[in-house]
């Protein structure tokens, strides 16, 4: 199985190069990126569905749209949320489960009005068995929470907004 460090490389790569796709067979593991189409428009719903037959060859078969990984980040999305301009937006980085607690019975990561610092963990997403953690990218506190705790998430919608110190 490969890591998440290395799906996110050859997502980059696929990317970079514009290449048509990828596919990556492992151990019963296969992975298809598919490069060159557009991400598809988020559902009103959960993210949960039938996956297009192409993209079924295994029983732990994933398909990530290259084009949602080359996405560029939209600057100033922020100011009509009345969040400071300067608020700083830590987005998914990969398509999962949205989990503010490290079990359902523990305290939140983090809260609104909370102090963080860089590094610390805010929450985690859980991605094909795989529990990531996302870290703070700067210190400051916390203006927003944008996810709901057991939810779905796609690849670059906002989680938190923070207010930099």
């Amino acid at each position: 199985m490969l890591t998440f460090e290395q799906i996110k490389e050859l997502i980059e790569l696929v990317a970079q190069r514009k290449l048509q796709g990828l596919e990556v067979e492992r151990s019963g593991f296969r992975l298809k990126i598919d490069g060159n189409r557009a991400a598809p428009p988020p559902a009103a719903g959960p993210a949960v569905g039938p996956a297009p037959p192409a993209a079924i060859a295994a029983p732990a078969a994933a398909a990530i749209p290259a084009a949602a990984a080359a996405a560029p980040e939209e600057a100033g999305d922020e100011e009509d949320d009345g969040l400071p301009p300067n608020a700083h937006i830590i987005k998914s980085p990969i398509v999962g489960t949205f989990y503010r607690s490290p079990s359902p019975d523990a305290d939140p990561f983090t809260e609104i009005g909370a102090r963080i610092k860089k590094g610390q963990v805010l929450c985690i997403v859980e991605a094909m068995k795989l529990m990531n953690e996302i870290e703070a990218e700067v210190e400051g506190t916390v203006l927003e929470i944008y996810a709901e705790n057991a939810e779905p998430v796609e690849f670059g919608e906002p989680l938190f907004a923070i207010k930099p110190a």
